[in-house]
């Protein structure tokens, strides 16, 4: 039991060395440049590539005035149709948006 505490505890330290780390995957650029190219008024974008750095997985922040009066479900799908060829290579998609305040 000890043992796998410990491989399980090792494990969870590798992952967030990768989630703190300031150097962003060419995945995360990617799907960045995208999102700010098709929201050029986004107050903030940020890309996780929360599958420990292989690319299945992406959580992505958008704050962006184009939300506004906007109910979170068109807002995502927003966010969907940017990327909907992206998405086509990914797991998954955690998306959040956001209005500026």
């Amino acid at each position: 039991m000890l043992r796998h505490l410990r491989r399980n505890i090792q494990f969870r330290n590798l992952l967030a060395v990768r989630f703190l780390s300031d150097t962003p995957t060419e995945g995360e650029r990617k799907i960045a440049d995208i999102l700010r190219q098709k929201f050029p008024g986004a107050k903030n974008v940020e890309v996780s590539d929360i599958s420990g750095g292989c690319g299945a997985m992406y959580e992505v922040l958008v704050e962006a005035e184009e939300f506004r009066g906007k109910r979170t479900v068109l807002q995502h799908k927003m966010i969907n149709e940017v990327l909907k060829e992206e998405i086509k290579e990914m797991h998954g998609l955690r998306i959040n948006t956001k209005v500026p305040s």
